[in-house]
């Protein structure tokens, strides 16, 4: 069975005034990440992870920094497309593993709920995703949150075998439709639409 290991970190400042979003959830908490999406570190993480695990480039990538179709999008989303193109590479995700890096709010008390939440959106089981937390002592960044995140993927050589990791989007296309759509019916963003962007490596931020 071949398998592949991908690496993802991510990084976003606090900023006072917007929700905390991590794993897919609301912290509560005085100030949140600020970031071009909705600054959820975790699974900014996850997604560059399962994206180099198959070597498929990056969050910017897909979703180039800047670009007003993503103001404030959902994580998810970025995490859905990664899954998509885990699934038409012809790989299952085997387990992932992450790190924290933060001290405010503690993730103790809800990693529980994170990891269910997780669990979810990726199409796994519980006992397939980690999630750890750590303080930066010494290191002046606790206005800072950070997260490593590892996954391990494994192909799958029986067709049968590949589901969809996602029910109601089929691709990347009907992905972006369906972001171009709300975000132009909630933010008043004109629908978008040209080449596919060009290999980017700057963060999601």
């Amino acid at each position: 069975m071949d398998t592949r290991i991908g690496f993802g970190w991510d990084s976003h400042a606090f900023k006072a005034g917007i929700p905390l979003r991590i794993g897919g959830m609301t912290l509560e908490h005085p100030e949140g990440l600020a970031g071009h999406s909705d600054g959820d570190v975790l699974l900014h993480a996850i997604t560059d992870a399962l994206l180099g695990a198959i070597a498929a480039g990056d969050i910017g990538s897909f979703f180039p920094p800047g670009d007003p179709r993503w103001k404030d999008a959902d994580s998810a989303i970025f995490l859905k497309l990664a899954l998509e193109e885990l699934q038409h590479a012809g790989y299952r995700i085997v387990n992932v593993d992450t790190t924290l890096v933060l001290t405010a709010p503690k993730i103790g008390p809800v990693a529980g709920e994170m990891r269910s939440r997780v669990a979810d959106l990726l199409g796994v089981e519980v006992d397939q995703v980690s999630i750890k937390a750590k303080t930066p002592e010494g290191m002046n960044l606790d206005h800072v949150a950070q997260c490593h995140a590892v996954a391990l993927v494994e192909q799958v050589t029986d067709p049968d075998e590949l589901k969809s990791m996602s029910a109601v989007i089929e691709s990347q296309k009907q992905l972006e439709d369906v972001v171009d759509d709300l975000l132009a019916s909630v933010h008043g963003v004109p629908k978008k639409r040209g080449e596919p962007p060009v290999y980017d490596t700057e963060d999601i931020t």
